[in-house]
């Protein structure tokens, strides 16, 4: 606007430039909208693909209207220089989710990714980064209501907690994840600014924002590395659809639109999952020794050759001994190459060999003759022989049914005890028709691998990775082999019967051996009072890890009320009451067994509610939450349904604790347990 009209409340005139931002982010994508390709392209194909750039293009750059364009703002001190920070005296940046310019092309918003928004995470009074002044901005519903600055010249001063970052970091929420972009603290930036070429693994206690670390990640290197991570892809693996569910709305909020996300089990469904593994069978075929059982099985059928290959060319016929095939069959197992890649190159060793014969006869062929050789009919039909093809699945299948079969592979590898365990009890002869558990999924996959190499992407963030067998492992590492990996997960977390013991035996199945190990204690969604009741399970369950800390200065509502059997459900309903008198998402969580009933409890008390993955709907703000899905997951107030139940519900008594401590840290704001048995003495 004319100098003139600028306002002198310092409020109004950022408000004034929201109004202009967010006027020229319109501009920009009217711009986007009135691009006619009709006579750019060669071919249809090209067009459809620059037709769907486009659509990206305009939904990224939406106006929403409840979510703040810009977060933060600037004021730099030096005018750029070999020695100074990026920014001009006087000059100011303001940052937000996404780049805004004006129709001159000056910015009016600039990335949060970009160099120079960097300082607005990092800076300091120690370490001001060549910042003037920082600026918070305040919203409430999408309206800019207040600002805070902090003076970063005075080196001498005290560092103060920003009152609208602590609001924000508190704000209540209902439905899927939000992004965390306007308050990533310094400690969570260096992980998220982290370098593509190197794989990060991310320890972090509850509320300390490892999930929200990690795909933000994934923004950040899709805006540094965006051809490259264009043409290799990036993948977002969690622990189930729920959490899928959950976390799927913060990469688009910050313009990423085309990062896939899978669960394990998608990774490897080549099969119907169908069966349930016991836990020890489960365990064992998690393992990583059966990744040897397997190379030895796909490579069983090789044999070596009793006779010559005789290959007729018109009126000559050329032979190609036993014992030098046989050279060539030991050559291609001593490189233990893919099976495939070795099957594929057989024929053309045979090939060659025949074409040596050849010139030496004075004749001069050239590929095309040695091509030709390597289809003949003596040639396929030895390769057949000696290199048969191999069906993942039916090797598999063959493992887990003939017990001779599997004793000769795991021989050395797996006791008789442990062949017994996870040999099926009924042999099956159809693929098809075979009960599927998902450990053989993960099996399959594995000797899918040794036959043909997986296509390898460009990045992939694992997050509950504490929860892997070392086969599953394995079957992550392969897509990403080529690439690098964000790693997030919490070793007091896991509550599997292979959950992981240590980082390092973790990463080294992963294939990232090299990666760089990041711990995040220092929580900022779980209230103090929930963190440290929480806490008092460390020892039995993780007693190497730091006990996490809240930098939250609310100590949050945190009550265990212990009543009668015949009262638990209408004290647990009344728990939900009370916290839905509140503001923000309400999850019961219960032992699975215990979903049921309290479902019809809530109905017969008329409760709507939701299943997890369902956060979306504006029906109920109630979640009922069995405690298997809970984990990832966080609602403003958690009511927790007998903890002892949790416990008992599992295998053996340390899983069981860890699933208590995932159910007791999905609290925001605040916790009521319910208990009519005794607690466990763990928590005193």
């Amino acid at each position: 606007m004319p100098a003139q009209q600028v306002p002198n409340d310092p409020l109004a005139r950022e408000r004034a430039h929201l109004s202009s931002s967010r006027a020229a982010l319109r501009a920009m994508r009217a711009d986007v909208e009135a691009l006619d390709i009709k006579d750019v392209t060669a071919n249809w194909v090209n067009a459809a693909v620059l037709e769907r750039q486009i659509e990206d293009r305009i939904t990224a750059l939406a106006d929403l209207a409840h979510t703040p364009l810009f977060f933060g703002r600037l004021d730099y001190v030096h005018a750029p220089g070999a020695d100074q920070a990026e920014g001009a005296e006087g000059e100011r940046f303001y940052i937000g989710r996404r780049h805004v310019h004006d129709a001159d092309g000056d910015p009016m918003v600039i990335d949060w990714r970009a160099p120079v928004s960097q300082p607005f995470y990092r800076a300091s009074k120690k370490e001001p980064m060549d910042v003037r002044t920082r600026r918070r901005f305040g919203y409430t519903g999408g309206e800019l209501t207040a600002y805070e600055d902090e003076d970063l010249t005075d080196a001498a001063g005290e560092e103060r907690a920003s009152r609208l970052l602590q609001t924000e970091i508190e704000r209540p929420r209902v439905g899927p994840m939000r992004d965390i972009v306007a308050t990533i603290q310094p400690e969570q930036d260096e992980i998220v600014r982290a370098g593509i070429g190197g794989t990060v693994c991310v320890q972090g206690a509850p509320g300390t924002g490892k999930t929200a670390v990690g795909l933000h990640r994934v923004a950040y290197l899709l805006y540094a590395h965006r051809e490259r991570l264009a043409r290799t892809g990036t993948l977002v693996i969690g622990p189930n659809r729920s959490f899928l569910h959950y976390i799927e709305q913060v990469l688009p909020a910050l313009g990423e639109l085309n990062v896939a996300q899978a669960t394990v089990d998608d990774l490897v469904a080549h099969v119907e999952v169908r069966g349930e593994d016991a836990p020890a069978a489960a365990r064992l075929k998690g393992d990583a020794r059966m990744a040897e059982v397997l190379r030895r099985a796909v490579r069983s059928g090789v044999t070596m050759p009793d006779e010559a290959v005789v290959v007729v060319r018109g009126s000559r016929r050329w032979r190609v001994p036993a014992y030098e095939i046989e050279e060539m069959v030991r050559e291609l197992l001593a490189r233990d190459i893919r099976y495939g890649a070795a099957r594929e190159a057989l024929p053309q060793r045979i090939a060659h060999a025949v074409l040596v014969r050849m010139e030496e006869a004075g004749e001069a062929p050239d590929d095309r003759v040695q091509d030709a050789v390597a289809r003949n009919a003596a040639v396929k039909a030895a390769v057949k022989s000696l290199w048969p093809a191999v069906d993942p699945a039916k090797l598999v299948l063959r493992l887990l049914s003939d017990a001779e079969f599997l004793a000769e592979h795991a021989e050395g590898v797996l006791t008789a005890d442990e062949q017994a365990e996870i040999r099926w009890a009924k042999p099956t002869r159809s693929v098809r028709s075979a009960r599927w558990s998902a450990a053989d999924a993960v099996l399959i996959d594995e000797a899918a691998d040794l036959v043909a190499r997986t296509p390898s992407l460009g990045h992939v963030v694992l997050d509950e990775a504490q929860d892997l067998s070392p086969m599953q492992y394995r079957a992550v590492g392969r897509r990403c082999t080529t690439g690098s990996a964000t790693i997030l997960g919490d070793l007091a977390q896991g509550t599997t019967p292979w959950a992981t013991p240590t980082w390092a035996e973790a990463l080294t199945h992963l294939g990232k051996p090299d990666a760089s190990v990041e711990e995040l204690t220092q929580g900022f969604r779980v209230p103090r009072e929930v963190i440290a009741y929480a806490s008092r399970l460390l020892p039995a369950i993780a007693p190497g890890l730091a006990e996490a800390t809240s930098v939250r200065e609310a100590a949050g509502d945190f009550s265990v009320r212990e009543v009668a059997l015949s009262a638990r459900d209408e004290a647990v309903v009344a728990a939900c009451r009370e916290a839905l008198e509140r503001e923000g998402s309400i999850g019961l969580i219960a032992a699975d067994a215990r979903v049921a009933p309290l479902a019809e409890a809530l109905r017969t008390a008329a409760l709507p509610f939701l299943a997890p993955g369902e956060e979306t709907s504006a029906d109920s703000r109630l979640t009922l939450v069995p405690a298997t899905l809970a984990k990832g997951l966080e609602y403003d107030y958690v009511v927790l349904d007998e903890p002892s139940e949790l416990v008992t519900a599992e295998p053996d008594e340390r899983t069981g604790l860890r699933r208590l401590y995932v159910a007791l840290t999905r609290a925001v704001s605040g916790l009521t347990v319910i208990h009519a048995a005794g607690l466990p003495g763990q928590l005193g």
